[in-house]
This record gives C-alpha cells, structure tokens and sequence, in this order.
C-alpha cells in the first residue's frame, strides 16, 4: 500500500437504524485488504463507539478513514454540543445519554473508555456548541 487510502461516511443523528453501518463496512474493506484480525478487531471497536457517539449526542456527522502503510487513522467530526467535561468522559460507566437511548441498550458510558482502550492514540477537540472532532490511531 503505497498511497492512503481514503474513505468518508456521512452519520445521521439519533438514526439508530444506519447506526454501525460505517464501521461494519471498514471492517469489510481491512478483511479484502489483508489486515491482520487484531487490528481489524480494534478499529471496529473503537469506530462503532464513535460512531454509535456520533448517533447518541450528536446531530450528525462525517467520519474519514485513512489507511496508510504505517497506521489507520480514524477522525470523527460531530456537529454535536460538544463534551463539557472530557476527563469525566473517559470515566468508564459515566454517561449523558438520555433514558430513550438508555432504553434502547445504548449509552452505557463505555464510549470513549473503549475508543481510547482500543487505539495507540486518541486526540479530542471540543467546542461547547459548536461539535467535537475525534481522531484516533492504530499503528500498523
């Protein structure tokens, strides 16, 4: 793999129905690409929670993959109202997420704990009302 490879995905807010269908088809295209399944195991963690973020607290959103030689780099950019509080919300088990969502066996507060578990880094810029970009990295 000589050049990044690219791939982009537009998220709909609180659409339940199309959640988990960006990182269900990274998943597809590392297997055609020959990752190895331990990392493919890692992104599809790390971007379905994004993602399923994303879908929970966000209005939307775009999501950009980048497959180098070196690394796969994940960014998440929400139009959402932005984290208040990042360090509470790496707290395992700490959540914002409404009762409906709850109700629907979302938002358990393991979001960011496992993107960042599942990722060599994890770099979050938040702008209280304005939306929150996520990139994560897995080195190859």
């Amino acid at each position: 793999m000589a050049d990044v490879l690219e791939f982009t995905y537009e998220v709909s807010g609180e659409d339940f129905t199309r959640a988990g269908e960006a990182s269900s088809d990274v998943k597809r295209k590392l297997k055609k690409l020959g990752v190895s399944p331990d990392v493919i195991r890692r992104v599809s963690i790390a971007l379905y929670e994004g993602e399923i973020n994303m879908v929970i607290h966000a209005h939307g959103g775009k999501i950009t993959i980048q497959i180098s030689e070196d690394a796969i780099t994940m960014i998440l950019d929400d139009r959402g109202p932005g984290i208040p509080d990042i360090e509470k919300a790496m707290t395992a088990g700490y959540s914002t997420a409404p009762d409906k969502v709850r109700n629907l066996g979302f938002g358990a507060g393991m979001g960011l704990p496992n993107m960042k578990k599942n990722t060599d880094s994890i770099d979050i810029e938040t702008k209280l009302g304005v939306g929150t970009k996520v990139k994560m990295v897995i080195k190859l």
